[in-house]
């Protein structure tokens, strides 16, 4: 058997084994150790343990992942996604559909301190769908715009799954989420137009909020400020390049505690519960990192992501061809699969291949157009059938809501998805402008 079958034999492994439900971390050892034990037998595994657990664990560019972690923990125990729909609510919840932009807004703005979709659809779910019942919305509606709009976690920045990307294929992080602020507004005002779209087609499905006065309409608003706050001087930090990632993680995370106990809404507990949640998390991700890790030992070692360069290559398929069958992959693929752990997975497979073709740019503005393009397909995976898991979030609160009901109220959001992607690749710049002005 040659090297590059061994390789797709683990891939078909490992797909099995994730279907089975074993733990994608542990799926990924197995089959990547599997593999090039199969390949090279088990001393140059054993050798490869000598390093590359140290290697991989002490990588500073990893340091940011469990503050960030820390971060969205305190923001979620600080009440900051209650303020944040609140004011949203405040803002919009006049027009009809309002709230339910409402939530929108209040998803990217947690996504902003979060940088987890399924958190961002866990944590907004249970504070927007009780008010967007209470107004009597379509149940499809609440729920389908709850399931998109904790999509937006992973693309709004600070995203742990970007940085993770970034490490993979060497890119700068700042770079990265400068690059991911233009496609990420475009999610929020494409969402926004969904909502108004769906509420012009059938007016009774998205009724108009209550009417505020105007002190209360202020002190709703008030609860924006401590996310602006934050939110400004993280990424404006990192932005204007007063800090680096880790710094910057550091920063958020001392002004989301000192926030919290200032508010009185962070407590000593609620401050150990969130440092074991991290630890917690953190130890996942690790874990996954290294599975990753063998599983790309052994992509280069079987030759599988070249051998299908040249399989390709020799098609003479075009780029953009190439491209959409990656995309589509990652879309069916993300149906299935966590975020985290599918960029972990096919990002070392696929980049060989990207990186191969011409599309007209210089490496490193390819790896950022790429990445930002596989972050946006992956959100889309997450509100796919038929295991679309925000979707699968979303129902775990509202289990009264029929699970083919959600994925109708998503699949308008799934439609503008499509277009989002579209527009990207058809036009680079709305990618690549930011990172051009503020990394020149």
């Amino acid at each position: 058997m040659s090297a590059a079958s061994i390789g797709g034999g683990a891939l078909v492994l490992l797909l099995l084994l994730v279907m089975a439900r074993v733990p994608i971390a542990l799926a990924m050892i197995l089959a990547g150790s599997g593999g090039i034990i199969w390949l090279s037998g088990p001393a140059p595994l054993l050798g490869q343990f000598k390093t590359l657990l140290w290697g991989v664990f002490s990588n500073y560019d990893l340091s940011v992942v469990p503050l960030f972690l820390l971060m969205g923990h305190l923001a979620g125990r600080t009440g900051l996604s209650r303020d944040l729909f609140a004011g949203a609510h405040a803002l919009a919840g006049r027009l009809r559909g309002g709230v339910a932009i409402a939530a929108i807004g209040a998803c990217a703005g947690f996504g902003a301190v979060c940088g987890s979709s399924l958190a961002t659809a866990s944590t907004m779910g249970k504070v927007a769908l009780p008010e967007l019942r209470r107004l009597d919305y379509a149940p499809s509606l609440a729920t389908g715009t709850l399931a998109a709009g904790g999509t937006l976690g992973i693309l709004i920045p600070p995203s742990v799954v970007l940085i993770l990307y970034a490490v993979i294929v060497e890119a700068n992080i700042v770079t990265m989420f400068m690059a991911a602020l233009v496609p990420g507004i475009l999610a929020v005002l494409g969402f926004a137009l969904v909502i108004r779209l769906e509420v012009w087609r059938n007016p009774a499905s998205g009724p108009r909020g209550a009417a505020m006065g105007r002190a209360e309409t202020l002190h709703n608003l008030r609860g924006l400020v401590p996310v602006g706050v934050i939110f400004g001087i993280v990424i404006g930090g990192l932005y204007g390049g007063w800090f680096t990632p880790t710094p910057a993680a550091s920063v958020g995370v001392l002004l989301t505690g000192i926030y919290g106990f200032a508010s009185g809404k962070l407590t000593l507990s609620g401050l150990r519960s969130s440092l074991l949640e991290t630890a917690s998390s953190t130890a996942m991700i690790y874990l996954i990192i290294l599975g990753a890790e063998l599983m790309k030992i052994l992509m280069a070692r079987s030759g599988l992501p070249m051998a299908m360069a040249d399989v390709l290559g020799s098609a003479h398929w075009p780029p953009l061809a190439v491209l959409a069958l990656v995309l589509a992959v990652l879309i069916v693929l993300g149906a299935i699969m966590e975020s985290l752990s599918l960029i972990l997975l096919v990002v070392p497979f696929f980049w060989p291949v990207i990186s191969g073709l011409d599309f007209g740019m210089d490496g490193e503005m390819l790896k950022i157009w790429f990445g930002i393009l596989a972050l946006v397909v992956v959100e889309l995976g997450l509100i796919t059938p038929p295991v679309g898991l925000n979707v699968f979030v979303i129902h775990d609160i509202a289990r009264d809501v029929p699970l083919a009901q959600i994925f109708r109220g998503v699949a308008p959001f799934a439609a503008m998805e499509i277009l989002r992607v579209a527009l990207l690749v058809a036009y680079p710049p709305l990618v690549l402008w930011l990172p051009g002005i503020l990394g020149g």
